[in-house]
């Protein structure tokens, strides 16, 4: 029966634990910040894209810049 018990009581404070987080999920508040998060990474994805792009259409442009460092240093 102890053992029962101490089973029980483990579930009640578990769920008491838990509650405020599917609270939580179905509130309003939650939902705006999550997509807010959301619409910030994607612009965060996008532009390392087009970085990444950039940077793969133009790779000339940073051999050129690396040429006068090395006849400076020598």
């Amino acid at each position: 029966m102890s053992n029962t018990m101490g089973i029980a009581s483990a579930f009640v404070l578990s769920s008491l634990f838990l509650s405020p987080f599917a609270v939580a999920e179905e509130s309003e508040a939650f939902v705006a910040h999550n997509a807010a998060r959301a619409a910030a990474y994607e612009e965060y994805q996008s532009e390392m894209t087009a970085k990444a792009q950039d940077a793969a259409q133009s790779p000339q442009a940073s051999t050129i810049q690396a040429q006068p460092r090395a006849g400076k240093d020598s």
